[in-house]
């Protein structure tokens, strides 16, 4: 499942993914997603679609600024 929602989002990370939500796990990925020519970022997209990178970066950032 594809989570839509910032809190659908954070409970698939953490429940479902078991991969703890820290600031600084958050900012690493920002700086690795936003990165369009890292191979991880591209693999992301590829898997995802870019709708979902959009979200995902956007909701990163709300992570960050809470």
């Amino acid at each position: 499942m594809i989570p839509k929602t910032f809190e659908d989002w954070k409970y698939c990370i953490e429940k479902d993914c078991k991969i703890e939500l820290t600031k600084k796990f958050v900012i690493e990925r920002l700086e690795i997603y936003r990165d369009l020519k890292n191979q991880e970022s591209q693999k992301f997209i590829a898997l995802y679609g870019h709708n979902h990178y959009k979200n995902v970066i956007d909701w990163l950032q709300q992570f960050v600024n809470e």
